[in-house]
């Protein structure tokens, strides 16, 4: 099958599933992002809240700016929150704070799939940089060995992405059973926070997606050479 053709057969229909998947992100926080908190709740607030109903109180909440830049940091133990979501006070930005603080939730209890995700990140970012480098310097040098370690470094990205879907979607259940049991959001409220949060996760099935096709379609080019 030639090099084109496996692209567009196995690459590029996961490819345009990650647009679609971003453009939802950014279309639901968008409307939702109109729908404000009744009790006038905003993204850092909710983090917070979120926080110290686990008990964390080491953890800091900093603004960063940017549209939907929120991260959360466990090497300086910050939750940064973007310039959208730190002071507003919407039903989006409520759910996106919230899953941030999950994930320094995750962390403080030791979260496996976390623990995991944190472990292999060097490796990951070697891979990231030198996986394709490799294979190809193989195929011009008609080296299998070499080869073989491009892949494995791949394999090592798909692995993380991997893992990375169990620790976001546990962040997002968190986030969601924080707000509904302090009440900081309302049961009309719960339903606009959790689209967001849904949409966002799309992304990361959507970027497996993509690395999963993209290592498919590597082992079948080198296979065929």
């Amino acid at each position: 099958m030639p090099f084109d053709t496996l692209y567009v057969v196995l690459v590029l229909p996961t490819v345009l599933f990650a647009l679609w998947a971003q453009f939802m992100v950014k279309s639901s926080f968008k409307k939702y992002s109109k729908q404000r908190t009744n009790n006038g709740l905003t993204g850092a607030d909710a983090a917070l809240h979120v926080l110290r109903q686990a008990g964390i109180d080491n953890v800091r909440i900093e603004r960063i700016h940017g549209n939907l830049t929120d991260h959360f940091d466990p090497r300086d133990n910050v939750i940064r929150l973007s310039d959208s979501v730190h002071d507003a006070p919407s039903v989006a930005a409520v759910g996106v704070a919230a899953h941030e603080a999950g994930h320094a939730v995750q962390y403080s209890a030791s979260y496996v799939p976390m623990k995991i995700r944190s472990a292999i990140i060097p490796v990951t970012s070697i891979g990231s940089q030198m996986a394709m480098p490799i294979v190809l310097l193989g195929i011009v040098f008609s080296f299998p060995g070499l080869i073989n370690i491009g892949i494995l470094l791949f394999g090592a990205v798909v692995l993380f992405q991997l893992i990375t879907l169990p620790v976001e979607f546990n962040a997002s259940r968190r986030a969601i059973s924080a707000l509904r049991e302090t009440g900081l959001l309302t049961a009309e409220e719960l339903p606009a926070s959790k689209k967001v949060l849904t949409a966002a996760a799309l992304t990361y099935v959507g970027a497996l997606a993509v690395s999963l096709a993209q290592m498919l379609r590597l082992i079948m080019m080198t296979r065929r050479r």
